[in-house]
């Protein structure tokens, strides 16, 4: 069933190019989600009005994390998602005031230290991996709408965070271990992969087309150039993975972490663990999608929903603590 999204009585299904809005008056999203407010419907408008991204991005101040030696990945139980070992290293979270386009709930910058190794997927869940799990009897037998785009290795789509969590009560059942969202922290972590930057592409500093799926008419970062607008997903792994060997964690789909919501990092216990001293009725989205503009795609952008609301641009990446 195709969930709605209210905005001052007008009914809206999820999943609809032609009227998916950003409603920042509504109950599933807070004003921050910046967005285009039709994604394609209004696009040309949006883009005659938006500025220009190439303007200069000062430098984050922060120390790099040392380059560690990569664990090597457990091997994995038939049926597994494919994961990737992440090093623990220490890194500062949120964004500096100077960077372009920041919102106020990515700061206070926190140092964070993750003191151990943990597992990321190396791919977001795709529809395959989704439709084994209703075969299988689970996902409450949710059968997402991929909008005509194709299935098989593209993301999965219109998908909440209670569909998410379906989905690894199914896969923990199926495999004996224990897999879970990633937290926040470490969600931006792996986003960062030891540059103490805005992305973990290759210079760290921008963004464009060539490194990830996005309305790429609006690169972010000093250098970069206007490319192209897919206007829909791509399978997972289409562009280079980072130096921690993630694919597409920047645009695509964005991106749930178990997080409960909290309007900044104040008071953050600083060890990578998930908050729940906040609203823990909204959860935390990451990384930007195939509709979004290049700035929305920093690693410390940060949009909170509600647990059963559904878009065409939400996924998901599992996590799982080594044992």
């Amino acid at each position: 069933m195709t969930a709605v999204a209210g905005m001052a009585g007008i009914g809206m299904s999820a999943g609809s190019p032609d009227v998916a809005m950003a409603q920042s008056s509504g109950p599933h999203i807070n004003a921050i989600d910046d967005r285009p407010a039709a994604r394609l419907r209004r696009a040309r408008d949006m883009e005659t009005a938006a500025p220009s991204a190439t303007q200069g991005l000062a430098p984050t101040l922060q120390p790099q994390t040392p380059q560690l030696q990569m664990p090597v990945a457990a091997a994995r139980p038939k049926g597994a998602p494919e994961m990737v070992v992440i090093p623990p290293g220490t890194f500062m979270m949120g964004s500096p005031l100077h960077q372009r386009k920041r919102d106020r709930n990515e700061g206070p910058q926190v140092s964070i230290t993750i003191d151990r190794p943990f597992e990321i997927g190396r791919y977001e869940v795709t529809f395959d991996e989704w439709n084994k799990c209703v075969k299988g009897g689970g996902c409450r037998r949710y059968r997402p709408d991929d909008n005509g785009w194709g299935r098989g290795k593209r993301p999965v789509t219109n998908i909440s965070y209670n569909d998410a969590q379906s989905y690894i009560e199914w896969l923990n059942k199926k495999t004996g271990l224990t897999y879970r969202l990633p937290s926040e922290a470490e969600w931006e972590y792996v986003a960062r992969a030891g540059q103490p930057l805005p992305f973990s592409t290759p210079t760290g500093r921008g963004i464009s087309a060539l490194e990830a799926n996005f309305n790429g008419k609006f690169p972010y970062g000093p250098g970069t150039i206007e490319g192209e607008y897919k206007r829909q997903t791509v399978p997972v792994g289409s562009y280079p993975a980072n130096s921690f060997g993630v694919h597409d964690i920047h645009g695509n789909v964005y991106e749930f972490v178990s997080d409960c919501y909290v309007a900044g990092h104040a008071g953050h216990p600083g060890d990578g663990s998930p908050r729940r001293d906040g609203n823990c009725d909204a959860r935390i989205i990451r990384g930007g999608s195939w509709v979004t503009h290049g700035y929305q795609m920093r690693a410390a952008k940060r949009l909170r929903y509600t647990m059963d609301h559904r878009y065409d641009d939400f996924g998901f990446r599992l996590a799982r603590t080594i044992d």
